[in-house]
């Protein structure tokens, strides 16, 4: 492959990385949503979490049967300062901290999932456990 050859692809590799970056740019959030900032592309072009902007309203950021983000993050956040591993553990500081053990584990679940479907309720996660 001569030089030419390899000048040429070079350049055509990096055209088609700007126009990825363009095609799959992540969205600002518009005043009233929250966003995820400095990701220059958006990983659900290719699986994985989202990066779009959501109202606060979003169902994703709604609670799940009574524990909101705050009250998962505050279990969590207990759980770390005790080192507790497992869901019986979560569980009974959940109990502690006036939730259903059982509903607060399903509802962790349900948390975890939805963080996985967009990294704005993981940021907000992150917001309420204070990190």
């Amino acid at each position: 492959m001569g030089i030419f050859k390899k000048m040429k692809d070079g350049v055509q590799a990096a055209a088609d990385a700007a126009q990825l970056t363009q095609d799959h740019a992540t969205v600002a959030p518009q005043a009233g949503q929250i966003g995820v900032q400095g990701m220059p592309v958006n990983p659900a072009a290719f699986g994985g979490p989202s990066t779009n902007a959501l109202d606060a309203n979003d169902p994703l950021l709604q609670p799940v049967d009574g524990i909101g983000l705050p009250e998962y993050a505050a279990v969590v956040r207990e759980a770390q300062a005790r080192g507790a591993t497992s869901e019986e553990e979560m569980g009974a500081i959940a109990a502690e901290l006036g939730h259903d053990p059982a509903t607060f584990i399903a509802a962790s679940q349900e948390w975890v999932r939805r963080m996985g479907q967009s990294m704005v309720v993981g940021q907000e996660f992150r917001r309420h456990l204070g990190i």
